[in-house]
């Protein structure tokens, strides 16, 4: 069981912050030169850009990854230990079943591989509802799924979603984010797309600038550690890839998150950007539904 104070084995906590590295582009490297040309807000902090607020941390959170392969398990905690939250690693069916019997008051989300050693697919999830009474958000790696009616059989059974086991690592949090922080995200119609692209954003009188998580009809999430207070308006300018020109927008912020960063939410954009970018998220969302 987890006990407070107390390592338990495949348990790891940490308070560490993660390190981010952005390898630059001409165009993001415009972008943040133009950041620099203009004057912070009167009363912020010199170079911060972030407008005095106040923001609630959300609580850690008890993940269990479920996975026989090394690689994928220690890539997924080492993304959820980044930002403080607890990662339960575990390699088969049997180890999985106890940690959910033993610790289910205390987790949060289950990411899990179908086919862990002594499991029979789909057979794995209906043990742990017959546990967890249909309570605990899980997600599927996307490649351990076998056939369509699979998944049929597993929207029965309310699993939240897929996750692709081989995301890039700074792509795993905003991934399991949603699930973890259900109150905290605007739930949009549009399907998300995961896109890192370089955003600059304007509030008052400054421009910040960061990397784009995903996109959808409706909005866009940034990463950044110091997001905006819920609410707030901003003016944002970005390129999607391919085009050779740059879509504007006037935006709401629809969530924060300090560990994740924030939503904006498109409140006007001009018709034509509008059409482009709901072309882009028709072309791509299928090859990003499992990311």
């Amino acid at each position: 069981m987890l006990l407070a104070g107390r390592a338990s084995p495949g348990v790891t906590s940490t308070r560490a912050r993660p390190t981010i590295r952005v390898k630059s582009s001409n165009y993001s490297e415009n972008l943040i030169n133009s950041a620099t040309e203009l004057t912070p807000v009167r009363g912020e902090p010199p170079g911060t850009g972030v407008a005095p607020t106040t923001i609630t941390v959300p609580p850690n959170k008890t993940v269990i990854v479920a996975d026989d392969t090394a690689f994928v398990r220690d890539r997924f905690a080492t993304a959820l230990l980044s930002a403080g939250h607890v990662a339960v690693t575990v390699e088969s069916a049997p180890e999985l079943l106890e940690r959910v019997r033993d610790d289910f008051p205390r987790i949060d989300l289950i990411v899990l591989d179908l086919r862990l050693p002594r499991a029979d697919g789909v057979d794995l999830v209906r043990a742990i509802r017959k546990i967890d009474q249909g309570q605990l958000p899980i997600l599927v790696f996307s490649g351990t799924i076998a056939t369509s009616e699979e998944v049929r059989q597993l929207a029965g059974l309310g699993v939240a979603g897929y996750v692709n086991e081989y995301s890039a690592v700074q792509h795993i949090l905003p991934a399991l984010a949603p699930h973890l922080f259900p109150d905290n995200f605007n739930r949009r119609g549009s399907p998300r797309v995961l896109l890192g692209i370089a955003v600059a954003y304007r509030f008052g009188n400054t421009i910040a600038t960061a990397l784009t998580l995903n996109i959808s009809k409706g909005g866009l999430a940034i990463r950044t550690m110091s997001p905006l207070q819920s609410g707030s308006k901003v003016r944002v300018r970005f390129r999607l890839p391919g085009s050779k020109k740059d879509t504007e927008g006037e935006c709401r912020i629809a969530w924060t998150d300090r560990r994740v960063g924030m939503g904006l939410q498109f409140e006007k954009v001009d018709s034509a950007d509008q059409s482009a970018i709901d072309e882009f998220i028709d072309q791509h969302f299928f090859s990003n539904r499992k990311a």
